[in-house]
């Protein structure tokens, strides 16, 4: 599996993350804290130093172990965020989960969105995944916007599911399975075939 030739779409792209982009990715991070903040996976066990660097040689570990996919999007071909999927896995589950984040400058462009599809649609393919989640928190209105256009399914409310932004914080699970998108997440939606409701949250899990 090669995926270190970037996928496109129109001005959209993603592509395996590399030891050079540890410069700007930390750089992202740093000047968009409190954009991210909210949003950011924490640990319960106290505060812990970050290193670029070493984090994305160890994310390239776990993709030369087929255990995840470390991805960059890109706007016209400058690094807008980051998009992971992780927590692959094979045999009768043949899953992952996908996470990202995206740069406060680069929002509302539809990046997320297609690079979501595009992400998804490698799974299937490329990885020969069965089932792609998402976890959102309740309050992330712009990520449940992102799940509504690709018409992810809603699956059910986590209750303190992960640790984001220093507790333990709710999460609605939404997923595709291979047989929802037989050409393709990205194709579905730029035809507008997208399930108007699929993702919708019942009045029962709505926080």
């Amino acid at each position: 599996m090669d995926l270190s030739v970037p996928r496109r779409h129109g001005e959209v792209g993603i592509r395996l993350i590399r030891n050079r982009d540890a410069r700007v990715l930390q750089q992202q991070l740093i000047d968009n804290r409190s954009w991210l903040r909210p949003w950011e996976a924490t640990s319960p066990d106290g505060p812990v130093s970050f290193d670029m660097r070493l984090g994305i040689r160890r994310l390239l570990q776990q993709y030369r172990d087929g255990l995840g996919v470390p991805l960059v999007m890109e706007w016209r071909e400058e690094v807008a965020g980051q998009l992971n999927v992780w927590g692959v896995s094979r045999g009768s589950l043949a899953s992952a989960t996908i996470g990202y984040w995206v740069a406060e400058s680069f929002a509302g462009r539809n990046i997320t969105t297609i690079a979501v599809a595009m992400a998804t649609d490698l799974c299937f393919t490329s990885l020969n995944l069965h089932r792609v989640e998402i976890c959102i928190r309740p309050e992330n209105h712009a990520s449940l916007r992102i799940v509504e256009k690709l018409g992810f399914r809603y699956e059910g409310l986590r209750r303190r599911y992960i640790h984001i932004d220093g507790d333990w914080r709710d999460h609605y699970s939404f997923a595709l399975v291979r047989e929802d998108v037989p050409h393709g997440v990205l194709d579905r939606w730029e035809r507008g075939q997208v399930p108007p409701d699929a993702a919708r949250v019942p009045p029962v899990d709505r926080i």
